[in-house]
């Protein structure tokens, strides 16, 4: 299992919900956090909140339907001198739910793939060569299990193209220490998945995060957090090696 003590973990979408929950539990095993959100000063909050558990934070703010925010953002972590080792593509957007879903407009497939695809693949482009060159690197991309919903198109389409695109860069990294998987969290009450969802956002861990722990140098696979319900972090690290890369 992945030590993370002193490295550093990029958690977009760590303001609230699920994001907050993971940088929280990273940080409690010793993870320097770099906090992502829409708002710096929502960053900023978070970041000395986590801070006071004995690590390092940085705050930074991006919009993902922004590409030069992004853009922006990521000049801030180099020009910080930040090394980062871990990604936690947690951040996304349910644009909307189309009940007369023949009338779906453009804009909803638009909007989702630059929040839930474009800037996630982005932020991985620009660390994985990094990860690469020194020879470790864990990235956990979010995705979700909403199949069936011509409701939730925009959403749905936006993650299986996250799917596509991690299994397929995957399968250059398998069998290196830079490693790319996904996770799905499940149906949560967050500002996502509303009130109604059955599952309590923390019921996602350590599902959202064990993809940052293994050490199998496996890519490509669908950690989904309810496989590691109620487990501790060494017993998901172990079941989550045990699952097959799709290679």
């Amino acid at each position: 299992m992945v030590d993370v003590t002193g490295k550093w973990a990029l958690v977009t979408g760590a303001a609230r919900g699920i994001g907050r929950l993971a940088a929280e539990f990273m940080a409690k095993k010793g993870c320097n956090i770099i906090v992502q959100s829409r708002s710096l000063e929502a960053s900023e909050k978070t970041a000395k909140e986590l801070s006071a558990l004995g690590v390092e934070t940085f705050a930074v703010a991006a919009e993902f339907t922004d590409l030069s925010s992004v853009e922006k953002m990521l000049k801030a972590i180099d020009d910080k001198g930040i090394d980062v080792d871990i990604i936690l593509n947690n951040a996304g957007m349910q644009v909307a739910y189309r009940t007369q879903y023949y009338s779906t407009p453009a804009e909803d497939y638009e909007k989702s793939f630059l929040i839930n695809t474009i800037s996630p693949m982005m932020i991985c482009y620009h660390f994985l060569p990094k990860m690469e060159a020194k020879g470790f690197g864990r990235v956990v991309n979010t995705t979700s299990g909403i199949r069936l919903e011509p409701e939730q198109a925009g959403y749905s389409a936006s993650k299986a193209a996250l799917d596509k695109v991690t299994i397929d860069i995957g399968s250059k990294l398998n069998g290196s220490n830079v490693m790319i998987n996904l996770t799905d969290p499940g149906w949560c009450r967050t500002d996502l998945g509303g009130p109604n969802a059955p599952n309590d956002p923390r019921s996602a861990l350590p599902g959202v995060v064990v993809g940052a722990f293994v050490d199998d140098k496996k890519s490509g696979r669908y950690l989904t957090a309810g496989m590691f319900y109620d487990m501790t972090l060494e017993e998901a690290v172990a079941k989550a090696e045990t699952v097959d890369s799709p290679y």
